[in-house]
């Protein structure tokens, strides 16, 4: 795991009020749809990132980062470890506060670029989990 205790609760309890969501759509069966359901849960909205450009759990759905009309707390990482770091770079040129990569996403280089950029990330690790470590 890569972000400590510190970083990830601060993200979750302090920092993300918006979530962008990069790989959500409408698959109810892929994780990606069931940690948005938790983030929801926790009264994070939560806004759709696929090519699709989606509505998912009632929020309009975008094609990419920057096509996102707001500001972004969080971006929630559900794409391959090679896709990775391109959309972590895209988070920190949008001013997102953190970057959260999902269980088995991994991109050393991209941790380091976006924790030099002054932005906070946690790597291999899930939110539904770590809501669940809190209680």
């Amino acid at each position: 795991m890569y972000g400590d205790d510190e970083t990830t609760l601060r993200i979750l309890q302090d920092l993300g009020e918006t979530w962008a969501v990069v790989g959500l759509s409408t698959n109810r069966r892929r994780a990606a749809y069931g940690v948005a359901e938790v983030l929801q849960r926790h009264g994070k909205r939560i806004v759709p990132v696929h090519p699709k450009a989606e509505t998912v759990l009632g929020e309009q759905g975008y094609a990419s980062l920057e096509d996102i009309p707001f500001g972004v707390d969080v971006v929630d990482v559900f794409v391959n470890s090679g896709l990775a770091g391109p959309v972590a770079d895209e988070a920190v040129r949008i001013g997102a506060k953190a970057v959260w990569f999902q269980l088995d996403v991994i991109d050393e280089g991209a941790f380091d670029r976006t924790r030099a950029a002054g932005v906070d990330m946690v790597m291999d690790r899930c939110p539904a989990i770590e809501y669940g470590r809190m209680r």
